[in-house]
């Protein structure tokens, strides 16, 4: 036999160590199997006792079960926090349990206000995120896009700008007061227009919603879906909170 020829057995390590590198698929593994999460954000003290503090947002990442799968916590500055609020810029760290970073999303600053009505056909005016697994390896980007109306939209695609899905959300302000103790999902549609799933706010009390800034979101999506797409749609949620929900 060539030494040139691979043997199955070589091919097979081939792919294994295929696997292993890309996406540390120890922690990121965990998404393949699942079709349903629940993010959860921390509640912070010093915003319950001051509503002029802006602190850095911390999530729980929990299955069905309330098995926690990950934490993610933000890296930004203090100033940045304060005087560019939706605008910052940041860097989401999503760990595994055993500390091991798997995704990373990254918001770059926005120096324009990201309205509606300004961005429409300025796509330098819309905000957006890269997410990245490993870091350094993007996988996809959410980006918000173009509408008229006070309906937020978003456009996701992969790591060659292929658009691969869409999400519509429900009415912005006014709605927002009177729907308040109601879910207002942000839906995710396939090419085709095919509804595959949604990420929707959960109501966590007067308690929470009025005294702090901290949201809890269902994510939902296809089983089957690529894992890097489930990665893609799974930072999404935090584009949505800091835009609608901060």
């Amino acid at each position: 036999m060539s030494h040139t020829e691979s043997t199955p057995d070589s091919q097979m390590n081939q792919r294994g160590t295929e696997l292993q590198i890309p996406g540390h698929l120890s922690g990121l593994a965990k998404l393949e199997t699942i079709d349903k999460l629940f993010v959860k954000q921390e509640v912070n003290v010093c915003e319950v006792v001051s509503f002029c503090y802006q602190a850095k947002s911390k999530y729980v990442i929990t299955n069905e079960s309330g098995l926690q799968l990950y934490h993610a916590y933000e890296d930004s500055g203090c100033c940045s926090r304060h005087c560019c609020c939706a605008s910052r810029a940041l860097t989401m760290h999503v760990m595994d349990m055993n500390g091991q970073e798997i995704i990373r999303v990254n918001k770059s600053l926005q120096t324009c206000s990201g309205l509606y009505c300004c961005i429409v056909g300025q796509n330098c005016c819309a905000y957006r995120i890269e997410v990245e697994s490993p870091p350094g390896r993007t996988v996809g980007t959410v980006a918000q896009s173009c509408s008229i109306w006070r309906k937020p939209k978003f456009v996701v695609l992969d790591n060659d700008d292929n658009q691969v899905f869409s999400i519509n959300g429900s009415c912005d302000w006014p709605c927002t007061c009177c729907c308040m103790c109601q879910e207002r999902p942000f839906r995710f549609y396939s090419k085709d227009g095919t509804e595959i799933g949604k990420c929707a706010k959960k109501w966590s009390g007067c308690g929470q919603e009025v005294f702090t800034q901290a949201n809890n979101f269902t994510i939902t999506f296809p089983q089957d879906l690529d894992i890097k797409e489930k990665a893609t749609l799974f930072g999404a949620v935090f584009l949505i909170d800091i835009l609608h929900y901060e």
